[in-house]
């Protein structure tokens, strides 16, 4: 008789797929963030931006959201940053002045060449311990999982969206 792994008996917040990766996330993520934030001078997730712009610009802020997964003002609140830091250039169309796109300076190029394969190696190392099929498998898998995700996010989206400015204050209280 087999037992059902834990995944599929769920009881305690360990027992649960996106507490697992989020754990996951918050241990390895650690150490993206100290190199990031420690060596230089960006977030992550502003590191997630100027990644993306190293393999799409020129693109329009609102594209490079959607590529980012992020909302709009958050976006908009790190490209300012990064602005700033000039490793970013907003450009604004002569056509439509309300347009712009964006791209990296030399110095948001030198940034991502330095910081890409180091990036790189710490997702090497927390692979050291798979095999190469079982890393072929996970990315099967993860694959899948982003795609039921993106499902079920469809399926589900009568669910209220949360007010994260507010607290969630104004939800009801259970009980």
């Amino acid at each position: 008789m087999s037992v059902k792994p834990r995944l599929l008996r769920p009881v305690g917040l360990d027992d649960f797929l996106l507490y697992r990766l989020s754990r996951l996330l918050g241990t390895a993520g650690t150490l993206v963030i100290r190199l990031c934030e420690g060596q230089y001078g960006i977030t992550r997730r502003e590191w997630r931006l100027l990644e993306l712009l190293l393999r799409h610009a020129p693109v329009p802020p609102s594209r490079l959201a959607e590529l980012a997964q992020l909302d709009r003002a958050r976006t908009s609140r790190a490209l300012s940053s990064l602005v700033a830091k000039k490793l970013v250039t907003r450009t604004t169309q002569p056509a439509d002045r309300r347009q712009a796109v964006l791209g990296l300076t030399e110095a948001g190029h030198k940034l991502c060449a330095s910081l890409l394969p180091q990036v790189r190696a710490l997702n090497l190392e927390l692979l050291d311990d798979l095999g190469a099929d079982e890393v072929a498998v996970l990315d099967r898998v993860l694959d899948r999982l982003q795609a039921r995700a993106s499902e079920l996010i469809e399926q589900h989206s009568d669910f209220p969206k949360a007010d994260r400015r507010r607290g969630g204050r104004s939800r009801p209280a259970l009980g």
